[in-house]
């Protein structure tokens, strides 16, 4: 299995790095963002870079959303596992305490005490 996923991470991660140097080498202009919609000229709000580097960051950010998204989504399956898990445990203290005396021997009764059974005696008949 171990190989499979050394496999695997090769066969995905090698191309990608590839891809993602190439994106890289053939974007290095530099370009302008700017953060005011009414004044783009406006250098207060306003990010210079190459690129790439916006791409990337673009890239960082909707992978960010996305599992945010997701984690958020699954949220209720997470707190069923919780409780079901809690109850779970809860069972098994139940059965640990409910097997527990069964496990143990019976005491012998103290000296001068009377013993009565709670199996049924069979009457025997006078002829």
């Amino acid at each position: 299995m171990d190989k499979l996923k050394r496999i695997l991470t090769l066969v995905i991660f090698v191309p990608l790095g590839i891809v993602l140097v190439v994106l890289a080498v053939a974007n290095r202009q530099m370009v302008t963002l700017a953060l005011n919609p009414f004044r783009p000229d406006d250098s207060v709000l306003s990010l210079s870079a190459p690129f790439f580097l916006f791409l990337l960051l673009a890239i960082l950010l909707g992978m960010a959303i996305g599992s945010l998204a997701t984690w958020w989504s699954q949220g209720r399956y997470r707190r069923q596992a919780r409780l079901e898990a809690r109850e779970a445990v809860k069972w098994h203290k139940e059965h640990a305490a409910v097997a527990a005396p069964a496990a143990v021997p019976p005491q012998q009764a103290p000296a001068g005490a009377v013993v009565t059974t709670t199996a049924p005696q069979i009457a025997s008949s006078a002829r």
